[in-house]
């Protein structure tokens, strides 16, 4: 056992290794882009919209607390009896996995999840909070789809676009448009996608322990999953009514952020809807970036500038939402910091869960507050 332990921790730091230099590439990258999109917008003008800014960046870290706090609540919602989960260990363990996922390249997916279900191990189970956690996100991804595609739809019928950002919101309309009857059509039908593919893989090597091990753990899941709305219909309104109480924030975030910054064009809910829902695909599509460096400057200068607004001003927008990240992610990391935990044994946990449900049956550290 000791010598899996050990086996699958180089393993781990290898795959971390090996990715090291891509993450490097892309955050140089991303400074170089961002570097460039604010000498084209204006240094002296970012400035002045961030000093008119001033105190109410407090209002800002405000509202988009609130986006942190109802998804907290709605990862709550999402265990079954006998398990449940404080809100505050829920907000703590959000917070401390999405700071992972902002400061480590490419770990958004492959650790930031993972660890969120393993800083609150010493609350519930560590499948009772993967369940959930994934239940959560499948609840928030259908949010996700919503918002975008009202965006995108709302985009499109309200303002002239140049051929490059029209031909982009019609791809955004046409990937929701393939992909959301097919996740439909996945939950309808219960595929059962990873414990299929295991038991594929198990038939062709052997029957192997791992393969055995990894391949109960999955159904557990996916069982899970999939019977929750069955056991727990009338929570179905309450969690999706969170998810939207989280964009309807985003939304308010950037009307506010606007008002503030804005010299010569007033800001109206519309363009705040926009803005924020193309903020959505910037996301989605960008997540590898760290903070999204550069992308999601000039995506929004480059939206402001369409919806009547300075350049400069899309793009104060996204260094302000990067101030908020920052002071998020040091939250989150002064919270890993006080279970007595590194950045690097907070990621390579979040990794061993991953290998562990996925691949490997590396048994995970048995508290989330272990040394480093």
């Amino acid at each position: 056992m000791i010598r899996k332990r050990m086996s699958n921790s180089r393993n781990q730091n290898s795959s971390t290794k090996k990715l090291a230099p891509v993450g490097i590439i892309f955050s140089i990258l991303g400074l170089l882009l961002f570097a460039y999109t604010v000498r084209n917008a204006g240094v002296a003008q970012i400035i002045g919209g961030i000093q008119r800014l001033g105190a109410g960046f407090l209002l800002i870290l405000m509202l988009s607390g609130i986006r942190h706090v109802v998804r907290s609540i709605a990862w709550t919602k999402c265990f079954e009896p006998p398990y449940s989960l404080r809100f505050r260990d829920a907000l703590e363990g959000r917070l401390m996995g999405d700071a992972l996922g902002n400061v480590i390249p490419l770990a958004s997916m492959a650790v930031s999840e993972p660890s969120k279900a393993a800083f609150v191990r010493h609350r519930v189970p560590l499948m009772a909070g993967l369940s959930a956690l994934a239940i959560e996100n499948i609840f928030y991804s259908l949010s996700v789809v919503l918002f975008i595609f009202s965006g995108m739809t709302a985009l499109l019928l309200s303002f002239p676009l140049p051929k490059p950002l029209r031909y982009a919101a019609f791809g955004s309309l046409l990937v929701i448009l393939l992909i959301a009857p097919l996740g439909y059509l996945v939950i309808l039908r219960q595929w059962k996608f990873l414990s299929s593919a295991l038991t594929w893989l198990g038939k062709r090597a052997g029957g192997r322990a791992w393969i055995e091990v990894a391949h109960a753990r999955a159904l557990t899941l996916e069982e899970s999953i999939y019977g929750f709305y069955e056991r727990n219909s009338g929570r179905f309104l309450p969690i999706m009514g969170l998810e939207v109480c989280f964009h309807l924030a985003g939304v308010a975030e950037v009307y506010t952020t606007l008002t503030f910054i804005s010299e010569t064009v007033a800001p109206t809910l519309l363009t705040a809807f926009i803005l924020e829902s193309v903020n959505r695909v910037i996301i989605v599509t960008f997540k590898f970036v760290p903070f999204r460096t550069g992308v999601d400057e000039y995506g929004s200068g480059t939206l402001a500038k369409v919806l009547g607004f300075a350049r400069a001003t899309g793009v104060t927008l996204a260094i302000v939402r990067k101030a908020r990240d920052i002071f998020w992610t040091t939250i989150g990391m002064l919270l890993i910091v006080r279970r007595g935990l590194t950045l690097r044994a907070a990621a390579t946990q979040g990794e061993a869960i991953a290998d562990d449900i996925v691949i490997k049956t590396a048994p995970a550290p048995t508290s989330p507050a272990g040394g480093s």
